[in-house]
This record gives C-alpha cells, structure tokens and sequence, in this order.
C-alpha cells in the first residue's frame, strides 16, 4: 500500500480529532517550552502518537510529521507574533493589533508606529492569545476582559515584554482583541549607550552616574515611551557593587548588572479568588524588611506606592524610580495630587514630602526627532511659599552639568 492510501485510509475528519487530541494535552506546557521549538517539536510529536494509540490509528510517517507540524503552529508558537518576535526580528520596540485586526510596529529609536502589510486571521489572534497567557494560568474573557502579561527573557533572543490584552466587549471595532506588546532591551544597558545614541553628552551621564553612586534620590520622569526605564536602567550602574538593592516592579523589566539584586513583581488578584494583590506599595514595605542598601520602583503609579517609597527614601534609603510627568514642576503637581487621591495626604504635605525625599529630577523625553535628557533639577530641602524650590542644573543643548549642591553620606 503507498503512502498516499495510507494517508487516505485516515480520513480528514479524523486527523482533524487527532490534532485536537493532541493538543488538549499539550495545555499547561510552560511559556519557555512552547517558544523553544525543538522541545515543542518533541512535545507535539510525542502528543500526536500517544493520541493516535488511543483512537487506534496508524499514521504514516509522512502524515505523522505534517501533523507534529502542524500542531507545533497551533501551539506555539505564539502564531502571528513568531515572526515579529527575536530572534525572528530585532528591531522593533512595540506592536500592535487594533480590533480592525491592523497590526502596527514601532521601531527602536523611532517616535511612531508604522502599519505593517499583514492581517492575521481572527482564529489566529485568538490562539496566539491563548498561548500566551494559558501558561500563566490565565485568560481573556468578557467577565475577565482586560490582563495584563508578559514573556519572560528566553534563550533564543527574547529579552522579555510587557503585554496589555483587551476583549472586544471593550474595545469594539472588528471582533479583534486589541494587543500591545513592549519589547525590553535585549541586555542591561551601559551608561555609554546613552552617549552613543546622543542621549546627552558623557559628562553630563557621568555626572548622573556619580550622583546615583553618591547616594542621590533620583526620580526619573518624561511620557510614555520617552526612555525612562532604559534611562534609570543604565543609571542604575552607578549603585556601587558591594550594595544591597532590592527593586520593585510592575511587571519585571529593569535588567541589571549587580551581583546582589532582589526583585520582586506586582501581580492582580488572581480573578474569582479571596488572595488580595500584591501591590508596588506592599513589594516597598517589604524590601524595608531586607536590609536594601538601595531600592529601586520600575514605576510609581499610585499616591499609596509614592508614599510608600518616600518614607523609605526619607529613612536614609536611596532610590531610584520613574514617573509620568514633564519635567520638575510637573512632577511636584502630579504626585501630589495622585497622594491625596490615593493616599489622603494634603497636597501641601504631599509637596514637603518630596523635597525631603527627592534629590534629583531628570526629565527624558523627544527633541528632533530623538530621546533625549531634555533638563535636570536639584530639589532645595526647604520650601518656600508653601512650594518646592529647584534650581535646573542642566537643560538639553547644554555642554555639561553645573555642580550638583546636595550630598549625602
């Protein structure tokens, strides 16, 4: 009997039940296994055989290894994301899939998203969707209709991303989840990268780096997608080795060169369950208990997490976090006001509490078309007129830094 009557003898109907089979038990694999295609390779084929056994099939050798294929796709991969994905491509810093089913690439290094020539099938998307979040015990639902997620750092080029998934219940417009996925810098970035991509000149990324290994309290501020986390991330060289830091994160993104690190993730509450989450402000209450020598919040978001964190600054522990603000004043205004809607403090505490928590303001944002340090302030410890006083130690185009007045020890 040839090849092709022993593929006919099994009809289509059942290889479809085959796959199907197949790949039931093939859920719960982790997110590591399904994007290293050799072992879901050895996965998949193991599954196809151990299903045909049960439905008493005898699959060709050639039908066996079409099938293996073709469940690794529907697996895994990650479908239409595989080829936008390192090691794939590696140039790309966001994507995007709008609910028309669009997909929209940013690049590394540019302001803008660029439409890509590709429609993914809706069946595609949603499979995708799946496999990215079944690992972590999670889905996509309209009683649960907005995750957040992310990908690890993997061994073929990945550094890790953060994802934002949203059902079409919440956003409407063509039956496509809307999908955004933040690529992570592929290594931990050294402070001379900022020079090589003329992010400001090298004294003044020196001057910042002494400051961090002085001890200075550093917030990090601009708009989304300006460079803040890769601007604290290479900064962060500054803490000195023998240092004890502990960073806090929602989700996981700072890569650090640091022989002693601790990091510990924000997560939801898990849906339909009574454990409470775990919230940037508890991760700070509990680095207080570590002996940090330094700590680090990837992001302040919230009155309770800023407040939170300044206690810790303001009781001789150095930091370093980012905040969506333009620059200095802005950044007094808007932390305020989120202390006294999250965390009922007055705003004029609220403002005294920055000044004795904060030492430096550096602001990353757009200029020409580029990221760069647009201005950096000293915060003066003492206030007047009930508003906290700065005195702006350099701004973009500048040559250098003028000295930094606050020291501690």
């Amino acid at each position: 009997m040839s090849w092709a009557d022993l593929a006919q003898s099994i009809t289509q109907e059942q290889q479809e039940t085959l796959v199907e089979q197949a790949l039931q038990s093939l859920q719960g694999l982790p997110l590591a296994t399904i994007r290293d295609r050799a072992k879901l390779t050895a996965h998949a084929s193991s599954a196809i055989s151990l299903a045909a056994t049960r439905l008493g099939l005898v699959v060709p050798t050639a039908l066996n290894a079409a099938l293996v294929q073709q469940l690794v796709a529907r697996t895994g991969g990650l479908g239409f994301l595989n080829e936008l994905l390192p090691p794939a491509r590696n140039d790309l810093s966001e994507i995007a899939l709008n609910p028309d089913g669009t997909l929209w690439l940013m690049k590394k290094g540019a302001r803008g998203f660029e439409k890509l020539d590709q429609h993914p099938p809706l069946d595609e998307v949603w499979r995708s969707v799946e496999a990215l979040l079944a690992p972590m015990g999670r889905a996509l639902s309209e009683a649960t209709p907005t995750v957040d997620a992310k990908l690890p750092r993997a061994k073929d080029g990945l550094s890790g991303a953060r994802i934002k998934i949203i059902h079409p219940v919440l956003a409407p417009g063509g039956g496509y989840p809307a999908i955004n996925v933040r690529l992570f810098e592929p290594k931990p970035v050294q402070p001379d990268r900022l020079v090589a991509w003329n992010v400001a000149p090298q004294g003044v990324v020196e001057g910042l780096v002494e400051a961090v290994s002085n001890k200075l309290r550093m917030l990090v501020v601009g708009g989304t997608a300006t460079g803040k986390t890769t601007l604290l991330s290479a900064l962060a060289n500054g803490i000195p080795q023998q240092a004890r830091v502990v960073k806090i994160e929602d989700p996981e993104e700072i890569w650090l060169q640091h022989p002693n690190v601790v990091t510990l993730e924000a997560r939801p509450a898990p849906p339909g369950s009574t454990i409470p989450p775990y919230r940037v402000q508890d991760g700070v209450d509990d680095a207080m208990r570590m002996a940090p020598d330094w700590l680090i919040v990837g992001e302040v978001r919230t009155g309770q997490a800023a407040l939170s964190l300044f206690r810790a600054q303001m009781s001789d522990h150095p930091g370093l976090c980012t905040f969506h603000a333009e620059g200095a004043e802005a950044a007094v205004h808007r932390m305020s006001v989120i202390m006294f809607a999250d965390a009922q403090v007055r705003m004029e505490a609220a403002k005294e509490i920055f000044a004795q928590a904060v030492d430096l303001v550096v602001q990353v944002g757009w200029l020409e078309g580029k990221r760069k340090i647009l201005g950096v302030w000293e915060t003066a410890p003492e206030m007047k007129a009930g508003n906290v006083v700065f005195r702006q130690v350099y701004k973009a185009g500048d040559s250098e830094m003028s000295k930094i007045g606050r020291q501690r020890t």
